[in-house]
């Protein structure tokens, strides 16, 4: 595809539950598939209504292909019973999340996918494939990746849209578990729709989570025979968010280590880094890491179990760090527990059956703790070094950030059968 200047919000004829066919929205909705990572969490929600859009996200059976072609039929199942129904026309979609002084608000849209979008993290190419096949055979994007760009910090453009949009009242508005209050509206207006495509060409979008799902939609439109521009699989459902009007959070993620055990952990260091056992509980010890500076991270291996780690042996780090990288790459914590911790001390396969990554950090100490293995607790790094990193076209080691609040699951599906639009 040839790249475009700036940014392409493509409205689509959203799919979304039909509201008198379901128990509650809030039933049906589910986090990101990455999110949810325990096997009660999948059951949790598939308990919670017959219809959870987790059956789609998280199809579970003996193998890959029937576990992918099972998505799609329950799709297809859905929609031809009426649970899920496709808007009269193609819309963008303002969606707001609110829960205590947090508030965002962004357009969720089928982005074109030659456009200024930039990765920070890489992918792993197993987690593509998957997500690939899976949306090819339900030829849907069901849950829209979390894009960051930088307006203006006014009302003006696409903000100005959303501003006025927000008056209204909205297509759906209901309260997840987690607390957050989401609403949704259409915009249909041409004029609405014209303001936002003018202010969006000139913008740039940063990936701020969802890069596997982003490989998978331009490696599904590098699979399409023939698929031209137009090709709805030249385009990705996203939720686009201006952060000069609303900054995004930025949290950790945490490796778990299932086949390291605790003490193998410690004893192989051998001075490579610094070690302290940390009386109290996991959030004494995750405010002694905010409080360290320089390289740290808390090992855990259980409930009760935590070491600081810090100063690293600067030979080392001189030793095992790529120099053609910049000092900031260089310095993030991610960067020195890949290249110094899994890959030269502990000596760890980067296979998703060697390293978990986990968004909360009391899963992550939980399931350390149930395999008898290690967790390893990070901080988190701010959205401004992404940002600086990726506009030089320098990749992060892959889960480095966890920015949010991510768009809940289930409240506009995107097909790309040939309805959409």
């Amino acid at each position: 595809m040839t790249s475009t200047d700036g940014l392409r919000l493509l409205p689509f004829r959203g799919l979304r539950y039909a509201p008198e066919r379901v128990s509650s929205l809030t039933a049906v909705m589910s986090p990101p598939y990455d999110v949810v990572v325990r096997p009660d969490g999948v059951r949790h929600l598939e308990t919670a209504d017959p219809y959870n859009i987790v059956r789609l996200i998280l199809p579970h059976a003996a193998d890959p292909t029937t576990r992918h072609r099972q998505a799609a039929d329950t799709l297809h199942r859905w929609r031809s019973e009426g649970v899920l129904t496709q808007d009269a026309e193609p819309a963008l979609y303002v969606y707001e999340q609110r829960a205590g002084e947090v508030l965002q608000r962004g357009l969720i849209g089928a982005l074109r996918l030659d456009g200024p979008v930039l990765p920070h993290e890489g992918v792993i190419p197993e987690v593509v494939e998957d997500r690939a096949a899976l949306m090819r055979a339900a030829a849907a994007n069901f849950e829209p990746l979390l894009l960051s760009y930088r307006g203006e910090g006014t009302a003006t453009g696409a903000a100005a849209v959303i501003e006025r949009v927000v008056e209204r009242e909205p297509l759906l508005a209901t309260t997840t578990e987690d607390g957050f209050a989401h609403r949704l509206w259409a915009v249909t207006d041409p004029a609405d729709l014209t303001a936002i495509d003018d202010d969006l060409t000139r913008r740039q979008a940063l990936i701020a989570d969802g890069h596997h799902r982003w490989a998978t939609y331009q490696r599904l439109y590098e699979q399409q025979a023939g698929a031209t521009a137009g090709s709805p699989w030249a385009s990705g459902l996203v939720l686009l968010v201006d952060t000069a009007r609303y900054p995004l959070q930025v949290r950790a993620i945490h490796r778990v280590l299932p086949h390291l055990p605790p003490a193998k952990a410690l004893a192989d260091l051998a001075g490579a880094f610094r070690s302290r056992a940390l009386p109290g509980e996991l959030s004494a010890a995750m405010e002694a890491l905010e409080e360290t500076p320089g390289t740290a991270f808390v090992l855990a291996g259980g409930p009760d179990s935590f070491h600081l780690l810090d100063r690293p042996d600067p030979g080392l780090l001189d030793r095992t760090i790529r120099r053609d990288r910049p000092e900031a790459w260089r310095q993030l914590d991610a960067t020195v527990l890949h290249s110094v911790l899994l890959d030269e001390v502990w000596h760890i396969p980067d296979h998703p059956s060697d390293i978990g990554y986990l968004h909360h950090t009391e899963a992550a100490v939980e399931q350390a703790a149930r395999h008898g293995g290690t967790a390893v607790l990070m901080r988190a790094t701010s959205e401004e070094t992404v940002r600086q990193l990726a506009e030089h076209g320098v990749t992060m080691p892959r889960k480095s950030t966890s920015f949010g609040p991510k768009p809940a699951t289930g409240l506009v599906l995107r097909t790309l059968d040939g309805d959409e639009n």
